[in-house]
């Protein structure tokens, strides 16, 4: 496909595994005019394995505000650009909703071309129920604003997802086995690499995992609901 002119186009892109690019993002990376991106070092490496040459331009969280003027700019002078995070979905716990909000406030068309995400994909391969879930994005770093974070998901009847880093996760998973030991949890961690691994059981079963054997990469901590269904494993505590 050719991307049209004065078109915005959001592009989900591989969250490891490069091969699980769409045809379609591929083809629209290769025509449009400029490509706007997280961090152009990460997205070079991208490009450079799908043998694309695009004038490259920054669009971060410190930057957002300030590129997307000129963006816009550009689109009205009939450009076609391209955003790409570095990894999965602009806009989902990653830079983008800003210049999409200012595209549609402006009446420029926007496209969004779907693709990979962690968050479905940790939520799929947990095996809890993904009829209803809640994303809460990263967890917060302060310890009492984790602490109700996590209360909150326990208390929900819908399973709940958050990104959490490697040098944290012991202390969550300790306040996890603290408020709810037979709770079950899953850490989806390097999802679509080669060391992926999701490693589920109670809240005192994995975080003494990760005692013994410390987590690196990226990581989605999955908490299930009250009502977690029979089928998916048993029952929380204190539920009938």
């Amino acid at each position: 496909m050719s991307a049209l002119p004065g078109h915005l186009y959001i592009i989900a892109t591989p969250i490891g595994n490069l091969r699980d690019i769409t045809l379609r993002a591929r083809d629209t990376l290769a025509s449009v005019d400029l490509i706007a991106c997280e961090d152009t070092r990460h997205s070079g490496v991208l490009l450079q394995h799908l043998e694309i040459r695009k004038p490259l331009i920054s669009l971060h969280q410190h930057n957002e505000a300030m590129r997307t003027a000129g963006f816009l700019t550009d689109l009205r002078e009939g450009k076609s650009i391209a955003y790409i995070s570095d990894a999965g979905m602009p806009g989902v716990s990653d830079p983008g909703a800003r210049l999409v909000a200012a595209c549609r406030q402006a009446d420029l068309p926007v496209e969004v071309l779907p693709g990979p995400s962690a968050v479905l994909t940790a939520l799929v391969g947990s095996g809890f129920p993904a009829d209803a879930f809640y994303f809460g994005g990263f967890l917060p770093v302060k310890s009492g604003q984790r602490e109700r974070a996590l209360t909150a998901a326990l208390e929900a009847d819908e399973t709940s997802i958050y990104f959490e880093s490697p040098h944290r996760l012991p202390t969550t998973l300790d306040l996890l086995r603290r408020l709810r030991p037979d709770r079950l949890i899953c850490v989806a961690r390097e999802l679509t690499k080669k060391f992926e691994e999701y490693r589920r059981g109670t809240a005192t079963e994995v975080a003494a995992h990760y005692e013994a054997h410390p987590a690196k990469g990226e990581i989605c901590l999955l908490i299930s609901g009250l009502a977690l269904p029979k089928w998916a494993g048993p029952r929380p505590e204190n539920v009938k």
